[in-house]
């Protein structure tokens, strides 16, 4: 296994790469915050990026924003996706990659090549699914052999949705069987936006649907089995009592990252699958009709080069100001939060799944921060502080694993509780 210890020729426990970038800038914060969780109560770490005048530019702003001078004093290591050279420069110096360049789909790939080849674990908060299923399609093997963890989707996208599924799971006596997430996001009086970054990955995601198809058909799985009754897919559109208000399905990787997590839990330890559908609150009727109108107008113009090129270039005007080329300011980040509903059903202990209608109900909740650009940065330093401090937990050997898979017998849920990401029971079983 790849080491989780620094040394003289690997001094960082951590290194941010992408450190200049809108997300990378809030992860550089949340690492300078959790100094004293590392190994021995230190976390050793650097920031990497192609201009080394902005990555040093970047900690001053987060020294002043932090009241904390000694981050003009950490280490600055000069990388580039387009120069293998540095990748593999700075991967070596290294125990851990937090990876914040994106989209994924045009720029993760020499990042991971370059970890598994230099003995360097791999964290993203990539919410694109033919990334993260190329990923693990074409570089797990490889992954397992070097002890190398490649883990995707270490951000909003998706850790409370994977992990929520498995506190879900943990706290029913029984077999549970489907959950149904509702997510709804709140803002303040500031209103609330997300960077031009993800609408990016949205355009060329939905524009090249295809290829997640071709990945999926080269894994060659078979269905998971179905455990009681199946499902019910809801509407496009529909009003639910659970959140007070119209709901759609949601359009991001949490269905891919938790079918991926609970298809390993079955295959490795036995483990009955959930049956799992996400959905998103979108307000009232007025925002029914923009929705539509916007989803419409989004799939016609994503099939054309110009089209995409227009959504590109006019991120705020095609998204009804929902993403802009600056992304949200402070302000707009301290008004918002998110709240995530887990409604599950399942067969208590000693009851038959086969017959008869689920006899159990359990409904758990998460709710934290903004989830862009506060909670992600949390759960993905998180993600990077619990393995390093919990390397007996994980899965025994490398490979490119989901959050659920890597983390399910860790503590990062508490981890998450004691950082503003809350975890609870709200009815059912305990």
């Amino acid at each position: 296994m790849a080491t989780l210890t620094t040394s003289s020729k690997r001094p960082y426990h951590i290194i941010v790469f992408g450190a200049t970038g809108f997300t990378g800038q809030f992860v550089v914060e949340e690492v300078a915050r959790t100094c004293t969780e590392g190994p021995g109560g230190s976390l050793q770490w650097a920031v990497a990026g192609r201009n080394r005048n902005r990555l040093e530019k970047t900690l001053i702003q987060a020294a002043d924003a932090l009241c904390k001078p000694e981050l003009k004093c950490v280490e600055v290591i000069v990388a580039d996706v387009a120069e293998p050279e540095s990748l593999a420069i700075m991967c070596k110096q290294g125990v851990i990659v937090l990876n914040c360049v994106g989209p994924y789909r045009f720029y993760g790939e020499p990042v991971v090549k370059a970890c598994i080849e230099n003995g360097a674990h791999c964290i993203d908060i990539c919410g694109e699914p033919q990334f993260l299923e190329g990923i693990q399609l074409n570089y797990h093997s490889k992954a397992r052999e070097n002890g190398v963890y490649v883990i995707g989707s270490c951000g909003f996208d998706s850790i409370p949705a994977d992990m929520g599924i498995i506190y879900t799971q943990n706290h029913f006596k029984g077999t549970l069987t489907t959950v149904e997430s509702f997510l709804t996001i709140n803002t303040g009086p500031e209103g609330g936006c997300a960077h031009d970054a993800t609408w990016q990955s949205a355009i060329f995601g939905f524009a090249d649907s295809a290829s997640l198809r071709r990945i999926r058909k080269k894994f060659g799985d078979k269905p998971l089995p179905t455990v009681g009754t199946r499902i019910k897919k809801r509407g496009a559109v529909f009003f639910t009592k659970e959140i007070e208000q119209y709901a759609i399905p949601f359009m991001g990787s949490d269905p891919s990252v938790v079918r991926r997590t609970q298809r390993y839990m079955h295959e490795e330890h036995k483990h009955s699958p959930v049956q799992y559908m996400a959905y998103v609150g979108i307000g009232g009727l007025f925002s029914v009709v923009k929705t539509l109108f916007a989803g419409m107008f989004f799939w016609l113009m994503v099939k054309f080069s110009l089209g995409r090129g227009l959504l590109t270039q006019f991120p705020g005007f095609f998204s009804f100001g929902l993403f802009s080329k600056t992304g949200p300011s402070r302000k707009q980040m301290d008004g918002t939060s998110f709240c995530l509903r887990f409604m599950g059903e399942g067969y208590t202990t000693g009851q038959d799944p086969s017959q008869g209608k689920p006899n159990a109900t359990i409904n758990t909740e998460i709710t934290g921060p903004e989830p862009g650009y506060i909670a992600t940065p949390i759960t993905m330093v998180q993600a990077a502080i619990t393995l390093l401090n919990e390397p007996h937990s994980v899965p025994n050997k490398g490979g490119v694993f989901t959050p659920g898979s890597a983390f399910a017998r860790t503590t990062l849920i508490d981890r998450l509780n004691k950082h503003g990401i809350q975890f609870s029971l709200k009815s059912g079983q305990s």
